[in-house]
């Protein structure tokens, strides 16, 4: 399982700018290793150093208890607020009058809030919950558009301590019945609708088939955003009118350090949805830190991550990490190509865009709608670049750098999880040299390494399982309900090193490579190979956009190679081609690796967050019917169309 072998070759580097480093919040690479073994060598005051930069409300008293290990409880003692960690800290250190968020609709409207004007909407929010019922450690289920109020909505329930549990507003009404029903939901934070590449996505509808008949849910609170009709229930409540008269004022309510935060929950490959548990104060460190260091933030950045607040990537770095810093950001609501292709960088040009977070799967589509694309807007304001989701392949790092960044922007490569908060193996743009392909070095506290089947460590260049040894402050706290759950999918293998269930390599450098998920690697004639290298080595070749590879079973090889291939636009598909891209793959990492099966396809199969679903990949290479979840594909007709449907 562990013995992963490695076959992508890369020898560029790039490292940070004199001028950027001059001028970055750690910019050489001496005060990030000093930092970072103080943080491993003594974490305890490492971090009981950096948490004080929080407003507590009562101070810590114990930075770190990790004798009931796997559950940790960090910052004992202490209580604290996130809504005001986020908000109150700013404004009454004079800074109301920042713009806190730009935010911009699909349709081309506009809203814009203060630091001061979102503080008081938040608590305006907060006391039409707090009229509804809701109260401390009560939990309320978010299934919103990408509007201001989704964050508000956030922000509220943490400002009264209730636990919020956003579901992505794509989600079937099944999807979203069952983590109402999991998390014992007692009220519903919806919208009418939202607009997604030109047409109104009706919400409303989806939240009545998924509280039908659940009791415990006695409010469902509605934003009024496209103004489609809704059907009208009892519990139904309008925000705007009950907005009206709330006061906009509302004290926030003192949590300890480990009071849940939130519920998120992830579904994986199989199985019912796992409702991963973060509290509030490690939480809040972490993403407060890492949008500090990590995106070195400044007072004039405006900052913009392209994620959805439903995912992991917008609680950490839309609501919690940029608002803690007092960031400005934009928010934008609809899809990359509504109405034209350029809609993201004509955003980047309107609003001074400095920093900007996407996707890989985001930057592999960009390649295919062409060049010409972003050539034809101003992005001379972004000053750094950043990945987020799933390793990107060295080709669309480099296209990112060259036709995003103009070959002067670093690029902020982030590995991490739901489970774990925000980032963990990242580089620090000032000071740590970059390569294309690798998320570089342990952010502050993280103790990775690369271990066999026995948790022995690896050397250099092994492929290997990805281990984290040490409790860091944003680790997840268990599985809402199931704490056994927990322990066996997280420690079992490895009893007290948390399993992240990646494959990596780990070079002579120190940087880590990510290979892909274990379940997903290759067993190839008994050699075992990352389904990432593969991908890889396809895209690097110019008539490549995307590739998925996955093995199905052969009675010779025990697996054979089967590659799907989005290639770029107008270009002739067939035989001659796909036995060009196996060459291609011979000659770049080894005839081992060669597909015995290439496959092309306008798009792949994709989850809203934009990881390409390989499990359902794997079903159609083998001929056979997908059994597993299929409530978080973006787009059923993919599937439908690779089995030959339609």
């Amino acid at each position: 399982m562990s013995d992963i072998e490695n076959i992508l070759h890369e020898d560029r580097s790039f490292p940070p700018s004199a001028e950027f480093a001059s001028q970055a919040r750690i910019g050489d690479i001496e005060t990030y290793r000093r930092m970072y073994a103080e943080s491993i060598a003594d974490p305890e005051a490492f971090f009981g150093r950096v948490a004080r930069e929080l407003p507590w409300i009562e101070p810590f008293t114990e930075v770190l208890d990790w004798s009931n290990a796997p559950f940790a409880r960090w910052f004992g003692g202490g209580t604290l607020n996130a809504s005001a960690v986020c908000l109150d800290q700013h404004v009454e250190a004079g800074r109301g009058e920042r713009v806190a968020i730009r935010w911009e609709g699909e349709p081309g409207d506009t809203r814009e809030f203060t630091y001061a004007e979102l503080h008081a909407e938040v608590q305006r929010f907060a006391n039409v919950l707090l009229d509804r019922g809701v109260k401390k450690g009560d939990r309320v289920a978010i299934y919103m558009p990408m509007v201001p109020e989704l964050a508000m909505a956030c922000l509220a329930c943490a400002r009264i301590g209730a636990i919020h549990s956003v579901v992505f507003g794509g989600f079937s009404a099944n999807a979203l019945r069952e983590r109402i029903e999991d998390g014992g939901c007692t009220a519903v934070i919806t919208a009418d609708g939202g607009w997604r590449r030109g047409k109104v996505l009706p919400l409303k509808p989806a939240v009545d088939e998924a509280v039908e008949g659940i009791d415990a849910v006695h409010t469902v609170l509605v934003v009024r955003r496209t103004e489609n009709d809704v059907a009208w229930n009892p519990r139904d409540v309008w925000y705007h009118e009950a907005v009206k008269s709330a006061a906009a004022v509302c004290a926030p309510e003192p949590m300890d350090s480990e009071d849940t935060l939130f519920i998120l929950y992830t579904s994986g490959s199989t199985g019912r949805p796992k409702g991963i548990q973060h509290t509030t104060a490690g939480y809040l460190l972490h993403t407060y830190l890492t949008t500090k260091y990590v995106f070195d933030v400044r007072d004039d950045d405006v900052f913009w991550c392209t994620a959805d607040v439903g995912w992991i990537t917008g609680h950490s770095y839309i609501v919690y990490g940029p608002l803690a810093n007092g960031c400005t950001q934009v928010m934008y609501e609809g899809a990359p190509n509504a109405p034209h292709t350029g809609r993201f960088w004509e955003l980047v040009q309107k609003y001074g865009v400095t920093i900007f977070y996407t996707a890989p799967t985001a930057i592999r589509t960009f390649m295919r709608w062409g060049d010409d694309v972003p050539a034809g807007y101003d992005l001379s304001s972004l000053r750094l670049l950043g990945t987020v989701g799933e390793p990107i392949n060295p080709e669309a790092w480099m296209w990112y750098r060259e036709h995003i960044g103009g070959d002067r922007c670093p690029i902020v490569d982030t590995w991490w999880q739901t489970e774990t908060g925000g980032h963990m193996l990242t580089p620090l743009p000032g000071c740590i040299p970059t390569k294309p392909g690798s998320c570089t070095v342990p952010f502050f506290g993280v103790d990775a390494a690369i271990v066999d089947e026995n948790g022995v460590e690896l050397p250099a260049n092994h492929g290997g399982l990805l281990v984290i040894r040490k409790p860091w402050p944003s680790m997840l706290r268990g599985l809402w309900g199931d704490p056994e759950r927990y322990r066996e999918t997280y420690w079992s293998k490895f009893g007290s090193m948390y399993f992240a269930g990646d494959g990596a390599r780990r070079d002579v450098d120190g940087y880590f490579w990510i290979m892909g998920r274990v379940d997903d690697v290759l067993n190839v004639s008994g050699h075992r190979l990352s389904t990432m290298e593969v991908e890889s080595a396809l895209v690097a070749h110019p008539a490549v956009v995307e590739a998925a590879v996955v093995a199905r079973p052969d009675e010779v090889t025990g697996e054979a190679v089967v590659a799907f291939v989005t290639p770029v636009a107008n270009i002739e598909v067939g035989d001659e081609l796909a036995q060009v891209l196996r060459e291609y793959v011979a000659k770049e990492i080894g005839a081992i690796a060669k597909p015995a099966d290439i496959r092309f396809t306008e798009a792949l199969p994709k989850t809203r967050s934009g990881k390409i679903m390989r499990r359902l990949l794997r079903d159609v290479a083998a001929g056979r019917e997908s059994t597993g979840d299929t409530s978080t594909i973006e787009d059923l007709s993919v599937l439908a169309k690779l089995r030959g449907e339609n």
